[in-house]
């Protein structure tokens, strides 16, 4: 279940990170708390909290009396607290796999786009299973990698059609916990009660080619790292075969959709 990890799976930068998938991830984040559906007045908990997207979000619409966010990175967690400023979340460098809470010390445990990323990542929901009440809430959401996120599934495409190397840093190919049967496993056997499965689809529309392709040259997470490890020779092939096969609308735009699987369930 666990994935191979490449030093590329760290996200080290909030900026950059904002910038290749932050307005998406704000998008997809609205969307799962609109279907978990958690009642007001809860603590929560944000597992692998990244740049605080998730949390922010928690705070502008669930009426939460108070939120841990914790993240791996010591780098993401200044971010995310920086761009947060809000005296209802404390965030906190600290590990999934073991966190440092008390038993049933919170009502709503959630992760975003996380734990594909995380070693051990059934520890990683047993942990947030301990520290839930029972019957509380636990509920997660992944990419659809491997099918339904269409802006990294075309540029992986690409990249493997120059270069077949670049199949080991394949999300789709790297992550199967982000499927749905590998996904609802991994709950279940980790003792999640009345699991439901669920996809969420967002639009992403990117302007232009450029608006598309830019934040690939960051440098940070898989697939702008492999950008940048190329020649410039390489990398302008990349660029020129994404050109050939992103959809463009008339005006230039791309729209794209983008897919996340996400499970909840009762404590």
């Amino acid at each position: 279940m666990t994935a191979t990890q490449h030093d590329s799976d760290s996200w080290s930068s909030g900026s950059a990170y904002d910038r290749f998938m932050g307005r998406w991830s704000n998008l997809v984040g609205r969307e799962f708390l609109a279907w978990l559906a958690a009642p007001p007045d809860q603590v929560w908990l944000d597992v692998g909290c990244g740049t605080g997207t998730l949390t922010r979000l928690i705070l502008e619409t669930s009426r939460a009396l108070r939120i841990v966010a914790i993240d791996s990175s010591d780098d993401l967690v200044v971010f995310a607290e920086e761009t947060t400023a809000n005296p209802l979340a404390r965030f906190q460098v600290g590990l999934a796999q073991s966190l440092d809470l008390e038993t049933d010390s919170v009502d709503v445990a959630v992760s975003g786009l996380a734990l594909n990323f995380v070693p051990q990542p059934e520890r990683a929901v047993s942990e947030m299973l301990r520290v839930v009440r029972p019957g509380g809430i636990v509920g997660l959401y992944l990419w659809d990698y491997a099918d339904g996120m269409e802006m990294l599934r075309y540029f992986w495409d690409a990249a493997v059609a120059l270069d077949s190397k670049a199949t080991a840093y394949d999300e789709g190919a790297r992550f199967p916990l982000c499927r749905p049967q590998p996904l609802v496993s991994l709950v279940e056997t980790a003792g999640l009660k009345q699991a439901v499965l669920a996809p969420i689809e967002v639009a992403t529309r990117f302007q232009s080619f450029d608006d598309y392709w830019t934040p690939l040259l960051g440098a940070v997470g898989p697939a702008p790292s492999h950008t940048m490890s190329l020649s410039e020779n390489d990398r302008q092939r990349l660029a020129d075969e994404l050109r050939q096969t992103l959809p463009r609308q008339a005006d230039g735009s791309i729209s794209l959709k983008a897919r996340s699987w996400a499970v909840k369930g009762i404590a």
